[in-house]
């Protein structure tokens, strides 16, 4: 509920500090009084737009604050906690300020805020919203935005039935499932792209697998032919090296054993000459696998013209492979590597498109049965709920008008279920039954939503109902009956009824007179918080006019005293 809220330099208000009560809180006042800028600066609480050309004349700023009790509002609590924001003794302060450069500052709790925030906190669109529940929720009789939305007929219609768990339900699912659907669109929009792409992978994949081949192949190959290509030369080395360390007389080897058997012959002679002469017993040894090696290789390089063909081959096959995935083969096998990683990702796509299609028909078996039990829901509510609303407006004197609730079933699933909800009306039996956005009377249109407000009211959480001349339209017995009715109403919730009409005034639990005053050289808006007496007075007024007389006091304090 609304506590208290404070108004400085806004319009034609000075300084303003107003403290609502429990229940029915009336405001009254002279056609002109400054009603309108009361309820623009509730507006501001609620996120209304603001505007410089609001200022006090004179005054730099203007600054409108208000203290919401979230006691019974858990939900509020917990998206200001979502929001950073800290909630101490269960309160919320709003406050506004308007500079004249048009930067309007916004403060929730004291912190520095956004006007959405603001506008989610305090009073959510309805339509937009469907789950969340203002704090304060304006009705006039020109501000029937509510009662022309067919979203916030369902919304009334859930809650009143009772679905909205197993709605949010519903709406989870359909959430999961259009998600899945923009996967699958995008993954089909590109699948003739991913085709050509994985076509062209696998033949990559393919011409570079084919060759087989190693690390650092490349290499040797090169060095293979260029060994193959030069074998004459080579063989005549390993030749030639054969004779002058082997085969020719004289060779080094011949030469060696010779020096060694002569030391052998005179080592008797100083035994110091054997040890001198092991170097060469080495050199012996190094020689003769050194030519061990060199026939070994011979026999490698012998010349083979099929073996040349078939190194020079695959050389041109692997330069080929070259130009298009690098210059080694270490980069090629690395190409090789990313080609088939993409490859392997796009084969998941599509397996992850399957996958995705199995679900989305899982998920909208499953929405079709929630869609079922909720339509079901509906029709049998809406039934007891039209009854309820006419039995509503039968005690408003509107006995000619029937209200129903047309429930279809759509073709297709929607984010709500299967549901089509819409009121309707008709003036008479005889009549077609048309949608409310139809309906012509201002007046009968607010009894409508009264009659609404008082029947779902008390399913939905506590908020502060704000009446602006909701009973525009009425009078006499039927002025009476809406009074009782948003008497009822305040018993759950707190209202604000802006009011012209003393039937109603008189059931207020609170009386508030909204009345201009010249001051010095301008003219100021005040708000009284009457007291009995002075309730009488002013509920006379609305009887009689500005005269009043003691008849209409007479009368106005009977009727005080009757609806007390």
């Amino acid at each position: 509920m609304l506590l208290e809220i404070k108004v400085n330099h806004f319009a034609i208000i000075d300084q303003l500090h107003l403290q609502f009560k429990d229940g029915l809180n009336i405001l009254s006042g002279e056609t002109g009084s400054g009603k309108s800028v009361l309820l623009k600066s509730l507006g501001l609480l609620m996120g209304g737009k603001a505007s410089s050309d609001t200022i006090r004349t004179g005054a730099p700023q203007a600054i409108v604050e208000g203290a919401f009790d979230l006691k019974t509002r858990p939900d509020v609590k917990q998206r200001l906690v979502d929001l950073g924001i800290e909630v101490e003794d269960d309160q919320l302060v709003v406050r506004r300020i308007i500079s004249s450069d048009e930067k309007s500052k916004v403060y929730l709790n004291g912190q520095l805020s956004t006007l959405q925030n603001l506008r989610d906190v305090v009073s959510p669109l309805i339509e937009v919203t469907g789950h969340a529940a203002p704090l304060i929720e304006i009705t006039g009789q020109h501000d029937n935005r509510h009662l022309l939305s067919k979203t916030y007929h369902l919304d009334l219609l859930d809650q009143y039935v009772g679905t909205w768990e197993k709605r949010t339900q519903y709406e989870e699912k359909f959430s999961q499932r259009q998600h899945l659907l923009e996967e699958i669109n995008r993954l089909e929009s590109g699948a003739q792209n991913l085709h050509q792409r994985a076509d062209y992978l696998e033949f990559q994949r393919k011409e570079i697998s084919d060759l087989d081949l190693s690390p650092g192949e490349d290499l040797e190959l090169e060095t293979q032919v260029k060994r193959l290509k030069n074998a004459t030369k080579l063989i005549q080395f390993v030749e030639s090296a054969e004779e002058v360390l082997s085969n020719d007389e004289g060779s080094a080897l011949e030469r060696i054993r010779t020096i060694l058997k002569k030391g052998t012959e005179i080592g008797h002679l100083d035994p110091a000459v054997p040890s001198k002469l092991q170097g060469l017993e080495e050199a012996q040894e190094l020689i003769n696998d050194s030519l061990f090696e060199l026939q070994k290789y011979l026999k490698s390089i012998d010349a083979d013209s099929s073996e040349l063909e078939r190194a020079e081959s695959r050389l041109s096959d692997l330069r080929k492979i070259q130009k298009k995935f690098g210059p080694s083969v270490d980069d090629i096998l690395k190409a090789l590597l990313n080609i088939e990683t993409e490859l392997a990702e796009l084969q998941q796509s599509e397996k992850l498109l399957e996958t995705y299609k199995k679900q989305v028909s899982s998920i909208k078996t499953e929405l079709l049965k929630m869609g079922e039990e909720l339509h079901t829901k509906r029709l049998k509510g809406a039934k007891l709920l039209a009854d309820s609303v006419n039995a509503e407006l039968a005690e408003l004197n509107m006995k000619g008008v029937i209200f129903q609730v047309r429930v279809e079933k759509t073709v297709d699933l929607t984010s709500t279920g299967i549901s089509d909800v819409e009121y309707m009306s008709q003036t008479s039996p005889k009549d077609p039954a048309r949608p409310l956005s139809k309906f012509a009377s201002g007046g009968e249109l607010s009894r409508i939503l009264l009659s609404l407000k008082r029947i779902v009211g008390s399913s939905q959480y506590p908020r502060t109902y704000l009446f602006d001349e909701v009973d525009t339209g009425v009078s006499g017995p039927t002025a009476e009956k809406v009074g009782r009715k948003l008497k009822s109403i305040a018993k759950a919730q707190q209202v604000i009824c802006v009011t012209h009409l003393p039937q109603v005034a008189a059931f207020g639990d609170a009386h508030f007179l909204i009345q201009k005053v010249q001051k010095k050289d301008r003219v100021q808006m005040e708000v009284i918080d009457l007291n009995h007496e002075a309730r009488i007075d002013e509920i006379a007024r609305l009887i009689s006019g500005e005269k009043i007389t003691k008849t209409s006091k007479a009368h106005a304090e009977e009727l005080l005293e009757a609806c007390q």
